[in-house]
């Protein structure tokens, strides 16, 4: 059960609940580390979220009027929604997607298009020695909030700054989203089929993956100030993150004069070196179910005939030998997908691999989460609790330690939630100063 308060914030009914969510010492590696974090999105709130698991004392900057995209957007738990389909009135501590993106974390709201919250976020920045953001460009600076400022307030801060195409050159005033950064990259225009238009890599990979891009940069600037006792300004470019995807076909295409389009590529799941065919992915049983087949030589060849059964059309002499079936992929393609199409493919998978034919099913998030025994066994999925969502899975780090334990010690902060400890604790707020900015909509 949750009450609300007169000014619209959730209060915990539950006195444990509460006493769970009270801000309290971290640990590891990171802890005594304080981040005054403007992130929002993906590719900024994954990063913090490295240095929140792992001991930082993250503060997430919110305003209430302009709510992050995130808190709008589904996917609610325990409700089929189309993910891009926005609520008119969303609940703010319910959206999915913030509650993973920012676990571990204390929340607070400040309006910036005040004096007074500016005031408050510079007081905030003092207490910190870390400050990130990634903002369109130009946003800090209309706030004053540049690395000269910012090392007045926190000597020897590191300030990072994460964007589309950085804080310099021509384009650094371009704005972007993931699917932009991964036109720009390059990373769309090489992915796809042979003969038919870039298909892209998905709604917003490179916001997840500039994140750790991110993250790296944080630590390794946190690393160099715990030597030398100096701060630094990172300014990290998604588009640079995604060429440094492309270090095989710039390769490809400097030394040998490839094309990055034409009729042989991109190769889609074809594999170009060794001759490997059959190899590709094909359709099973269901809507949309498929299974991933390679096969390399005449011996795991044979291994898959021994699966298809006594069919003529394995006795092809276009497929007698491992050059032949390279050099007639499609031919080959278009027969074992029809073999393939009625099949469970978990069923077939284990069919193949006990005869030596390397096969695996292309699982959907339901398998990865509910049924893969090798992520069940490594652990990667864990339950935290929240007052308005329950219990509910939250993706881990892919990274496991002999000595050191990602500490998943709450669920995301709800909307202000930890107002009155960050200013009133941590920041020495009297209360009737308090009250006024609440008041006045400050924070």
């Amino acid at each position: 059960m949750q009450q609300q308060s007169a000014s619209g914030a959730p209060h915990l009914s539950s006195q444990i609940a509460a006493d769970s969510r009270r801000p309290r010492a971290r640990q590891g590696p990171l802890a005594g580390v304080r981040v005054a974090d403007f992130c929002w999105m993906g590719v900024g709130a994954c990063a913090t979220r490295l240095l929140a698991d792992f001991g930082a004392e993250v503060i997430r900057i919110e305003d209430r009027n302009r709510l992050d995209m995130p808190r709008r957007l589904p996917i609610y738990k325990g409700e089929a929604r189309t993910y891009g389909e926005e609520d008119a009135n969303p609940d703010p501590n319910k959206g999915g997607l913030f509650n993973n993106y920012n676990r571990n974390k204390l929340g607070v709201t400040i309006n910036m298009r005040t004096a007074k919250g500016r005031a408050l976020a510079d007081r905030l920045i003092a207490a910190s020695s870390v400050v990130t953001e990634n903002f369109a460009p130009g946003v800090m600076e209309r706030w004053g909030l540049v690395y000269d400022r910012l090392n007045e307030l926190s000597p020897n801060v590191i300030f990072a700054r994460m964007s589309g195409f950085g804080h310099s050159g021509p384009h650094a005033e371009y704005r972007s989203y993931g699917p932009v950064v991964q036109a720009v990259s390059g990373i769309s225009h090489i992915s796809g089929l042979p003969g038919e238009e870039p298909s892209g890599w998905g709604l917003s990979y490179m916001d997840n993956e500039a994140a750790f891009f991110n993250a790296s940069a944080l630590l390794t600037a946190i690393y160099h100030r715990n030597i030398t006792g100096v701060g630094a300004e990172i300014d990290v470019s998604a588009v640079e993150a995604g060429i440094n995807l492309l270090g095989p076909i710039l390769l490809d295409v400097a030394v040998n004069g490839r094309s990055t389009r034409g009729p042989d590529y991109p190769p889609g799941n074809r594999l170009e070196h060794p001759d490997a065919a059959p190899h590709g992915v094909y359709p099973c049983a269901g809507s949309d179910r498929w299974i991933a087949i390679a096969v390399f030589n005449d011996q795991e060849w044979r291994g898959l005939r021994s699966a298809i059964g006594d069919q003529d059309w394995t006795r092809d002499p276009r497929f007698s030998s491992q050059a032949a079936r390279f050099a007639n992929q499609e031919a080959l393609d278009a027969r074992l997908a029809e073999w393939t199409r009625d099949k469970d493919r978990h069923e077939l998978m284990h069919a193949l691999q006990a005869r030596g034919v390397a096969a695996g099913a292309v699982q959907t998030t339901e398998d990865t989460i509910d049924h893969d025994p090798q992520i069940a066994g490594r652990g990667l999925f864990f339950e935290l609790d929240h007052p308005v969502i329950g219990e509910a899975l939250f993706e881990g780090t892919p990274v496991q330690f002999s000595r050191t334990v990602q500490e998943n010690w709450r669920s995301a902060p709800l909307l202000g939630e930890d107002n009155a400890h960050v200013f009133k604790t941590l920041l020495g707020v009297e209360d009737d100063e308090y009250e006024e900015l609440a008041a006045e909509g400050v924070i």
